[in-house]
């Protein structure tokens, strides 16, 4: 009988993504964003084939992607090595070299929209207002371009045509807890939420005829639910709302006449079919294979398609048929079983002020456990650590180690008050509730004291960091991936787009000096005394290089072991496969070392 070696961690490093995808009017292709070849191209299936086939080969992350109404060619966003500058190309649907449709070295170009006649392209850019930015309309045929929308107060993003391009929709956007959505009809500018106050935000909306239009929004609620405005009454009505549910993407399915929403509650994601000509509604839970969904596609058929993962699966596509979803792709861990994985427990604790924190606990099978756990603060911090799949968490609780993963005040999914809670208050609050879950974590019996890792990306590598400063202590060593080390700099260096948003969250520099200083990691270098692994993309336009830079070397100034690890072709994460496994490699040598 044969006899194979049991699963290494480096079959984990083999796990493919997938960024977005798209299917074509009749639904006989569908086109996707994956690394199948170790760096993302756009590759496609004949349905209801499965097998892909690749149909470009620029080596870049793609970030949107839309077919023309004919099927013929689609439209897709590509960077340059995670710059984040998205340029808006053409590829034929046979495939091969992409054509450039709008673009403008250093600016970025987003949201593209396709007339129905597809002799216009609808997009949203920073060209010439890096601040507020502008929509334009191209049209193909005379090659002329206008700028269709411009805020000067906010954010302004076009967001959808209506059906017969008689008004579009767009939003304003004033920071992560305060979006407005807006219809523009001929001169006028209509606002589908009652008031501006108190502030609310939109998380989408759709066009179900030239005149109706469902929103999701949270206007005078903790939680956001479905409305419907009507262009003609010009009036304003909820529709549907879950309790502690957020609703965070509708669909429209013209096909059937029914909407497709996606909710969020804490970690996991769930997904509802609601029929717009049944009286007074028809709301149905769909269950899916998946427990987080990252994108809902309704074919030109009514075929309804998904992106989605768990936490022991990896993204994949499915397709929904009759009550059933059939899987379309097959990314799994080679050779690892998900019976071999570790799914997480959600548990809850008091944080300082007696808030309720809920976390995800993953913790290692008994028969690999090291004792050692890893404390993960999330990114965003306006985002939620969800029940998804990562595969570093996989190799790390592969080869023993825990992970805690608490989703402090300021995440997402559970409702907009508890999502401001860190708005203003980077470095107090959120700090405090992760060690509070690190104190329940001991008293519970689930970590011991002298075995605690720090790690984190983003945010995560910011409250690393500051955690690091202010509570050596907890800790053996510390991993920051691309985190914000001086947030007077990071403050200044962000996107000009980000600006106003971003002083809305850590404060203003100048007016909340000490309050700034109080947030920053960089005050507390003296305190940093635990061996670290920094990370950073050199292409970052989020967290740049200058952040990681300053932070290395005060601390090696003063003979601290700070081990520096610098992608020059990355930027705000990981587009290409070698540098994810270089990365993860390292991290683990690094733990490794402490055991």
């Amino acid at each position: 009988m044969l006899a194979f070696d049991k699963p290494d961690v480096e079959q984990f490093f083999r796990t493919f993504g997938i960024q977005t995808f798209a299917v074509s009017p009749d639904e006989k292709q569908l086109v996707f964003s994956t690394n199948l070849n170790g760096t993302y191209n756009l590759w496609a299936m004949d349905l209801p084939g499965t097998f892909p086939y690749p149909l470009t080969f620029e080596n870049q992350s793609c970030h949107e992607l839309l077919y023309s109404q004919k099927g013929d060619y689609l439209v897709a966003v590509m960077d340059q090595d995670g710059d984040e500058n998205g340029q808006i190309y053409a590829v034929s649907s046979r495939g091969g070299k992409v054509k450039p449709l709008r673009s403008v070295e250093g600016f970025r170009h987003d949201m593209p929209l396709l007339s129905r006649d597809g002799k216009r392209l609808y997009y949203t850019s920073n060209k010439e207002d890096q601040t507020f930015l502008k929509g334009y309309a191209y049209h193909f045929e005379t090659e002329t371009e206008e700028t269709i929308l411009h805020g000067a107060d906010a954010i302004t993003l076009v967001m959808a045509i209506s059906p017969e391009e008689g008004s579009f929709l767009y939003g304003k956007l004033f920071g992560n807890t305060y979006s407005l959505p807006y219809v523009k009809v001929g001169d006028e500018h209509l606002l589908l939420t009652p008031d501006t106050s108190p502030e609310h935000t939109f998380s989408g909306a759709v066009y179900v005829s030239e005149t109706e239009i469902y929103l999701i929004t949270n206007y005078k609620e903790d939680f956001s639910y479905v409305a419907k405005f009507d262009l003609t009454t010009r009036e304003f009505q909820k529709v549907l709302q879950l309790e502690k549910e957020d609703f965070s993407d509708i669909q429209f399915n013209r096909h059937h006449q029914c909407l497709y929403l996606v909710s969020q509650k804490g970690a996991v994601d769930s997904f509802y079919e609601y029929h717009l000509n049944s009286g007074a509604g028809e709301l149905k839970k769909i269950e899916t294979p998946v427990t987080v969904i990252e994108k809902i596609v309704v074919g030109g058929n009514g075929g309804v398609y998904l992106l989605g993962c768990s936490p022991t699966v990896p993204f994949n596509l499915y397709q929904k048929v009759e009550q059933k979803w059939s899987r379309l792709t097959n990314y799994s861990v080679p050779g690892v079983k998900k019976e071999e994985m570790v799914e997480p427990t959600v548990v809850t604790y008091p944080s300082y002020d007696g808030l309720e924190i809920e976390a995800l606990f993953f913790k290692a099978k008994k028969e690999n456990d090291n004792g050692h756990v890893i404390l993960w603060p999330h990114g965003g911090p306006q985002v939620a650590e969800r029940a998804s799949f990562r595969s570093l968490f996989q190799f790390l609780i592969h080869r023993g180690y825990s992970i805690f993963a608490p989703n402090f005040r300021g995440s997402s999914g559970y409702g907009l008050a508890f999502k401001r809670m860190v708005e203003g208050d980077w470095g107090h609050g959120p700090r405090l509730d992760h060690i509070r879950g690190l104190e329940w974590l001991i008293q519970q019996g689930y970590a011991d004291r002298d075995k605690i890792f720090l790690m984190g990306g983003s945010y995560g590598g910011y409250m690393a960091l500051l955690l690091h400063g202010r509570h050596s202590d907890y800790f053996k060593a510390v991993v920051d991936i691309f985190g914000p080390s001086n947030l007077f700099s990071f403050v200044e260096s962000v996107p000009e787009h980000w600006k106003p948003a971003t002083k809305q969250l850590v404060g203003d520099p100048e007016h909340d000096f000490e309050k700034v200083k109080e947030a920053s990691p960089h005050t507390y270098i003296d305190s940093m005394t635990k061996p670290m692994l920094v990370i950073q993309g050199a292409q970052d336009p989020r967290v740049v290089k200058e952040e990681s830079d300053q932070i290395v070397e005060a601390l090696r100034e003063k003979g601290r072991d700070v081990d520096y690890l610098v992608l020059e072709d990355e930027g705000h994460g990981f587009s290409k496969k070698e540098n994810e496994m270089a990365v993860y490699r390292k991290v683990l040598r690094f733990f490794d070392q402490f055991i």
